[in-house]
């Protein structure tokens, strides 16, 4: 029902997932990732449960071939499922059910691995890991990557059915998300994605900068810090004329 990109930055030890299908709401099925864990995308004919057991095994030291292992021999349905995962130390796979619906397949690389099925060709996803790689070696930060990638595999063709939803999901080394955002019911979701990714960096990523982390569990307590800092960011915003990307009512102080 969709393409994915699974990915670890090897500099940071941070997971990404970004996926784009013609499904609704494609963001609550596909992407399940842990901190310092791994990262999993369950798609096609999908089993939430690749993704939730998948993380376990993760965590208990399997690997992720040991695991594509484990979770098709219990499954009579494995067939028509399709899945990929990376742990924490790069080691990645992939698995692709023989009748997953035409086009399927998958391609592993170093720290990232793209699948898909009901797509347009084999095409989607070697753009998208080509547009991946190519953007890693510019130096585009993790988020940056995952869109460019989609962009690509969206223009050579994704998925044959149309378009309705996507996401991106990004860890650091915490339990929560650095960033998840999601485009349910678009027309044009990988787009609303980068508006939301733009809308994100103009308060939340800096907020996210301030949450309570396993090293330091109170997190930043004087919020006058980060306040100032939002309040310059938008003020050089407003001087160079660019307006926000939100759809937010305007800002009330408090």
């Amino acid at each position: 029902m969709t393409w994915s990109i699974v990915a670890r930055d090897p500099a940071t030890g941070h997971f990404g997932i970004a996926v784009a299908s013609r499904f609704f709401a494609v963001g609550a099925a596909v992407p399940h990732i842990k901190g310092r864990v791994g990262a999993v995308a369950t798609q096609a004919f999908v089993s939430p449960l690749y993704g939730t057991d998948g993380l376990k095994l993760l965590e208990d030291g399997r690997s992720p071939q040991e695991i594509v292992e484990v979770l098709t021999a219990r499954d009579d349905g494995r067939r028509q499922r399709q899945f990929h995962l990376i742990d924490a130390h790069g080691r990645n796979a992939a698995y692709t059910g023989e009748i997953c619906v035409d086009w399927a397949g998958h391609l592993v690389d170093d720290n990232v691995s793209v699948a898909g099925n009901m797509l347009a060709g084999p095409q989607v996803i070697a753009e998208t890991l080509r547009v991946y790689r190519q953007k890693t070696v510019e130096g585009a930060p993790l988020a940056a990557r995952l869109l460019a990638a989609m962009d690509a595999g969206e223009a050579a063709g994704g998925d044959k059915r149309g378009k309705q939803s996507a996401a991106m999901v990004l860890y650091r080394d915490q339990d929560y998300p650095w960033l998840r955002i999601n485009a349910d019911d678009h027309a044009d979701p990988l787009g609303e994605l980068r508006r939301l990714y733009a809308v994100a960096q103009e308060r939340f990523l800096h907020v996210a900068e301030t949450m309570p982390t396993r090293e330091n569990p109170h997190g930043m307590i004087d919020r006058r810090v980060i306040d100032q800092k939002i309040a310059e960011l938008e003020a050089a915003r407003e001087a160079e004329g660019c307006a926000s990307a939100s759809f937010a009512t305007p800002w009330k102080p408090q």
